[in-house]
């Protein structure tokens, strides 16, 4: 039996599963949730009362497991093939590392600033807009550095679960500041953008792009 991923195709933090999954071609039913219909967000709800997406249920194992980075582990652990996080422990705490610079660094950002221009005209908060965009200028600063080794991915030169995290979290960040000429992290991106993985989670959001809200929308590929 195949395991159910309960998910969006335009979340950020969805596409950094459906990159997981692709990667190693595990087989899964993708149960499409819009938080806006009540039936919907209510199968969301008894799976994970959160109501936050994703979550993989896995009825065969008796698992449902919740938040991005621990279903991606979830798969190394259940399905065979090169693992997204390396065995070695300090090569996986780098890992690790790296999925939460993303997410939290790059990612929770980025969200602000997107999620203040659905604000009605009065409540917006152009002061912590600026700050997000000048805590995303410092992440590709960071990121920019950390591949001047020459690194081929994040980690190192195997693709793992940090790029992942960092594929949706740079297509959206790059839209609303972008990495302003820093040529290591734009190679990176273009390494990203060109992963087959990527790609099918990209396209597969393709008829969810109005959602984007202006002055970005335009910029998307």
């Amino acid at each position: 039996m195949t395991v159910a991923l309960y998910y969006h195709p335009f979340s950020s933090y969805c596409q950094k599963v459906l990159i997981a999954f692709y990667e190693r071609d595990v087989p899964f039913e993708g149960v499409v949730i819009d938080l806006g219909d009540a039936a919907q967000r209510a199968a969301l709800e008894r799976l994970w009362p959160v109501a936050k997406f994703p979550v993989l249920s896995d009825e065969a194992r008796g698992v449902t497991l919740p938040e991005s980075s621990l279903i991606v582990e979830y798969l190394d652990r259940v399905h065979g093939g090169p693992p997204l996080v390396p065995a070695e422990p300090d090569a996986a705490l780098e890992v690790h590392v790296l999925d939460r610079f993303f997410d939290n660094y790059v990612m929770t950002p980025m969200q602000k600033v997107v999620a203040d221009n659905f604000r009605p005209e009065g409540q917006r908060d152009p002061y912590g807009v600026e700050e997000s965009k000048a805590q995303l200028d410092r992440a590709y600063a960071i990121l920019d550095d950390k591949l001047a080794d020459g690194r081929s991915w994040a980690a190192g030169d195997s693709f793992s679960l940090a790029d992942c995290a960092a594929a949706p979290a740079l297509f959206y960040a790059n839209l609303v500041q972008p990495f302003a000429g820093r040529s290591r992290a734009e190679a990176y991106y273009a390494r990203l953008r060109a992963r087959p993985s990527f790609a099918r989670a990209v396209d597969e959001a393709r008829p969810y792009r109005h959602f984007f809200p202006l002055p970005w929308a335009e910029g998307i590929d």
